[in-house]
């Protein structure tokens, strides 16, 4: 795999899991945490009756905006990754009790993990993708569900599901549909395939 020395890449985001995926591949990037109110925008856009994509979307590109302007010779990819469950927009609960919460309510329902990634180079926004992997969440018991709290513990809290499915998560579901990086938040492939119509890496 051979990637050009320019433009340098630079991730927009502190996530443990999308730096991963990245390094997997064999990217050389830069990551950087992108300061954004996610709160405040979801709150936003729910008030204005935008979709789950439309707002993926929006925080993704708000994250890589931050960067860019501050390295506006990067090639700055931005994230975001929003869970939908019959219509509700659930959000990384705040502590454990929320995060029981999130995974009773999932409980024997299929959601949705609306993943946005965008790059932007200078001032332009030059590519974005918007991946919608499915799972299915089994009807496992209030035992079950103890257990693997007790076993994950505050790494529930640090993803918008209350599960990773690289890890214990996995016994959550009975079925995943989609591409595995796009469920941990990056979608990979799409992301290659852009990296080397624009050049970055070799076709």
């Amino acid at each position: 795999m051979i990637q050009a020395a320019e433009p340098r890449l630079v991730l927009a985001s502190a996530s443990a899991s999308r730096k991963d995926l990245l390094e997997r591949a064999g990217l050389r990037f830069e990551a950087r945490a992108a300061r954004v109110d996610e709160a405040e925008v979801k709150r936003a856009a729910l008030a204005d009756g935008a979709s789950a994509r439309d707002t993926a979307l929006l925080l993704a590109d708000l994250k890589a905006q931050r960067i860019a302007r501050r390295d506006p010779e990067a090639l700055v990819i931005g994230c975001d990754q929003l869970l939908v469950c019959e219509g509700t927009w659930f959000d990384k609960p705040a502590d454990l009790a929320e995060a029981r919460a999130h995974l009773v309510a999932l409980r024997g329902r299929a959601h949705i993990l609306v993943t946005a990634v965008l790059c932007r180079r200078g001032g332009q926004r030059v590519w974005h993708h918007i991946a919608e992997p499915s799972l299915t969440m089994r009807n496992f018991s209030d035992a079950f569900l103890d257990a693997y709290i007790a076993a994950e513990g505050d790494a529930l809290t640090s993803t918008v599901g209350a599960y990773r499915l690289e890890g214990l998560g996995v016994h959550l579901f009975d079925r995943v549909e989609g591409e595995h990086a796009a469920v941990l938040g990056l979608p990979v492939l799409p992301l290659l395939g852009f990296l080397r119509q624009h050049g970055v890496l070799a076709a």
